[in-house]
């Protein structure tokens, strides 16, 4: 048998729209351990965010905040933080614009701003999650993995203009873009946690539904869209598979000779 890494995306992938993993999911999970493979979380969520999935499934191994940490073993393999004074002048603007944005360490998220915008209401619904608390110095004192910045997409020229060379901008939501550092990714990160575990690229098998996750399917050896999966996200792959309500990730495995 050849080990691979197989990793998941969490909302969207793993979660079905109630925000549960399905039965058939947690058989699988449980099987590809079994048969030895290294099975990852692919998130941007923070392990604040995470940490009552990674804790309910034994994942012992997470890639989080879009590949900014990853962790094999529990332990922390990748460390990329946001550089503060460019963070500094995000912020800044970002506020002009009547934006807020919210910042986090992998253990704790506040927000800028005192006033809870709808945008960021809307955003934080999609992880079924509070609004983080209001700290605005938070950012100064902590090392940032990961921002979010919470406008629409009519404001997409005027960050693109505003040229944050130490980030990259990345879309995953209506409302919600992450701020992370240039040239990480989920797909880097995942790359790296391979290399460390001695698996080839080829043997990289992610699956995913968002815009953040198209890298990552481009680049795995497999890369599997779910059935929910916007048609640009699906573009970027190269398995469909159902949705996340329909044993997706099940039958994709079995398709692959996985299970």
């Amino acid at each position: 048998m050849t080990r691979k890494l197989i990793a998941f995306d969490i909302d969207g992938t793993l979660l079905d729209s109630h925000g549960r993993v399905l039965p058939s999911t947690v058989t699988a999970l449980e099987k590809l351990r079994q048969a030895g493979h290294l099975v990852t979380i692919a998130s941007g969520r923070s392990r604040f965010l995470a940490q009552e999935i990674l804790t309910r499934y034994h994942f012992e191994n997470y890639l989080l905040v879009n590949g900014a940490a990853a962790f094999i073993n529990h332990q922390q393999v990748v460390k990329k933080v946001l550089d503060t004074p460019e963070l500094d002048r995000l912020i800044a603007f970002a506020t002009e614009l009547g934006i807020d944005v919210s910042y986090q360490n992998l253990d704790e998220i506040h927000r800028y701003q005192a006033e809870i915008l709808p945008t960021v209401q809307q955003a934080m619904d999609s992880f079924r999650t509070q609004v983080p608390s209001h700290n605005p110095d938070f950012y100064r004192t902590h090392e940032i993995y990961q921002a979010i910045a919470y406008y629409d997409a009519s404001f997409d020229e005027q960050f693109a203009a505003a040229d944050f060379q130490q980030f990259d901008l990345v879309r995953w939501h209506p409302s919600g873009v992450d701020i992370i550092p240039k040239n990480n990714s989920k797909a880097a990160g995942l790359i790296k946690m391979a290399e460390i575990a001695k698996i080839a690229h080829e043997d990289i098998i992610v699956f995913g539904d968002g815009l953040n996750d198209r890298e990552m399917l481009r680049l795995a050896g497999v890369g599997v869209a779910m059935g929910n999966a916007s048609a640009e996200v699906k573009d970027s792959a190269d398995l469909v598979t159902a949705d996340n309500n329909s044993d997706g990730i099940y039958q994709a495995l079995q398709q692959l000779a996985l299970l």
